[in-house]
């Protein structure tokens, strides 16, 4: 299956940073973003009594199957509208400036957690989501919105290193290659304040929502004596293209990015470093002043079936949440490296968290190391 053509669905929180120094916001991830655009969603319409067949998802740009929509379409008559944001904070600022016109969203794990803190999310009625049952055990109850009260899990994946097995032979699992002079000029950093940071706090032992300063020193330490080996610090898309092509060496990027490229080069791989990596997940969650709470749950529940579960990972070569679905992933997907997990290599994965004020320690520490 040819998917080089994807966009990834996972942005850089630079962009967010950025946006936050611009409006002179100081500490935390919870301010409205003044700056942005007043735009709101295209209004169903709807009046009292009975729902309209209607549904408004807000959602990364090709991020469901080619059958996912109109198979949901068919089965219930609804009518589903779908438009795309790039970033996690580009949504959030859509529903703070008042775009209560959708009725499902996709934000990101730390996302879900700062949304809740905003109040811009509905409480999901769990009683029309009995799919539910399939989310595997791993999925349920993260720490960004422990009762799952909010969301419910999407996609997942982790953030590892593809790299060039071909010249470099078949590399262990850890953080210092992207440390190793001998290939300088030839790796690729995310350019992301928590993902970048969050190497060096991996490599160093410690946890990627430390809030300690002596920890934080040392990782700006270690991304210092990094940096001149660098090419630079990019977004997954970017990396993810320059290994296939020999300009990088190894790249730091999300997991589907690397199923994309491992898919169409037998001489890439794909590792999950240790002591630690990061996984993430992409969730669904209905927001408040959504036109069609009741389709909303109808839809969420028909993502969260088996079928549709895994022809929609089977599409977008990221992890499925749901365990009915793992029987009916294509098994070319199941064996590429880094995919499918054993239980080790799950334990070592940590989960980004909203970290309130100290996002602007990790901010700062990224600027200063940029700029060094």
């Amino acid at each position: 299956m040819d998917r080089e053509k994807r966009v990834s669905r996972r942005i850089s929180r630079g962009d967010f940073l950025k946006a936050m120094g611009a409006a002179g916001v100081a500490g935390s991830t919870l301010s409205v973003l003044a700056c942005q655009p007043n735009t709101t969603a295209k209004s169903s319409g709807g009046g009292g009594g009975a729902e309209e067949k209607k549904l408004n998802l807000y959602n990364w740009a090709d991020y469901v199957a080619k059958s996912t929509i109109p198979n949901f379409e068919k089965q219930t008559g609804i009518k589903v509208t779908q438009d795309f944001f790039s970033s996690n904070e580009e949504l959030l600022a859509k529903l703070q400036a008042g775009g209560t016109g959708y009725d499902v969203i996709v934000p990101s794990d730390y996302m879900v957690s700062i949304m809740i803190k905003s109040d811009v999310l509905e409480p999901l009625d769990m009683s029309k989501i009995p799919n539910f049952k399939n989310v595997g055990k791993d999925f349920k109850g993260l720490p960004y919105d422990p009762d799952n009260k909010y969301s419910v899990p999407y996609q997942w994946g982790t953030t590892g290193i593809l790299y060039n097995k071909k010249e470099l032979g078949k590399l262990e699992p850890s953080w210092e290659p992207m440390w190793d002079s001998a290939y300088k000029g030839k790796i690729g950093m995310l350019n992301d304040p928590r993902e970048t940071p969050g190497a060096a706090l991996y490599k160093l032992g410690y946890s990627v929502n430390t809030t300690d300063q002596e920890q934080l020193d040392e990782a700006e330490a270690q991304l210092k004596k990094q940096k001149p080996l660098l090419r630079g610090y990019f977004d997954s898309t970017q990396n993810r293209p320059s290994v296939i092509n020999g300009d990088l060496l190894l790249g730091h990027v999300f997991s589907g990015d690397a199923f994309l490229a491992m898919a169409s080069n037998e001489g890439l791989d794909y590792l999950i470093p240790k002591p630690g990596a990061t996984r993430w997940t992409d969730n669904m969650a209905i927001p408040k002043g959504a036109e069609h709470p009741d389709n909303a749950h109808k839809f969420i529940n028909y993502i969260l079936g088996a079928k549709t579960g895994a022809a929609l990972s089977n599409y977008t070569y990221y992890n499925t949440p749901n365990e009915a679905a793992l029987p009916m992933i294509d098994d070319a997907l199941k064996k590429l490296p880094g995919y499918t997990l054993d239980s080790s290599v799950f334990k070592r994965l940590q989960v980004i968290e909203d970290v309130g004020k100290a996002t602007r320690k990790y901010a700062d520490l990224f600027t200063a190391v940029k700029s060094s």
